[in-house]
């Protein structure tokens, strides 16, 4: 089912096997002016993405079949699409794991719609975090464009997902500058208060694997003991 509106607007997809789950977030979406894509299971979930190519998807994780962790890591296989991922309350290895897999944040069962749509907005927002424009960044062999959303390392493409690729840049347009997976969860995610701090540690090992030349050894992402985590060029 595709809910039509205009075609300049962002289009995310509602993935739940939750008839009423899907309505109402479609709905609220599409008050806070996005378009939107529904699907109640996995592989109609594929058949979308493959088709309408949406610039956000919002995914259950406990669906029978393809489940929401399977979906994400397809997901993140093909492309850098966010993922905003729905888990039930006390499921924090869910959590872990879908952050792990490249998800870019997640909103706990039961929510408002209110706040996945803030959620939403959040994940898709560049300005306040990307600076300005033709900007460039060198560390190592790894050269960051901010201007064009790009990392290369070497002769190698690195892939990042939006929260990574946003973290990577704040951190290195503030070298030298030690800040806390609190303060780093309001700067770059838009939310101190309702995010596990522990999403801060696992984007930074992320990164840390894509970018660093040993992770184990990290020479630029370094984290400061009981403080929180600093740039070094």
């Amino acid at each position: 089912m595709v809910f039509v509106t205009p075609a300049s607007q962002t289009t995310v997809l509602v993935v739940d096997d939750e008839p009423l789950v899907r309505d109402v977030v479609a709905r609220y979406l599409q008050r806070e002016g996005f378009r939107t894509l529904v699907a109640g299971d996995g592989d109609t979930a594929r058949q979308l993405i493959e088709a309408e190519e949406p610039g956000l998807v919002v995914l259950d994780v406990m669906m029978p079949g393809v489940d929401g962790l399977t979906l994400c890591r397809w997901i993140r296989e093909r492309s850098d699409t966010p993922v905003i991922l729905l888990t039930a309350l006390g499921e924090e290895a869910d959590r872990i794991v879908g952050l792990e897999l490249g998800a870019d944040d997640y909103v706990t069962k039961p929510f408002s719609p209110r706040e996945l749509a803030v959620r939403a907005k959040t994940v898709l927002r560049r300005t306040g975090v990307v600076p300005k424009a033709g900007l460039t960044i060198t560390f190592g062999d790894v050269l960051l464009d901010v201007d064009k959303r790009a990392v290369t390392k070497g002769d190698d493409d690195v892939r990042l997902t939006v929260r990574e690729f946003d973290l990577l840049v704040f951190l290195a347009t503030n070298p030298g500058k030690v800040f806390s997976r609190s303060h780093l969860l309001a700067r770059v995610w838009g939310d101190e208060f309702s995010l596990d701090a522990a999403t801060v540690t696992v984007h930074v090992r992320r990164l840390r694997e894509k970018v660093e030349a040993d992770p184990s050894v990290p020479k630029h992402l370094e984290t400061v003991w009981g403080v929180g985590y600093r740039f070094v060029p």
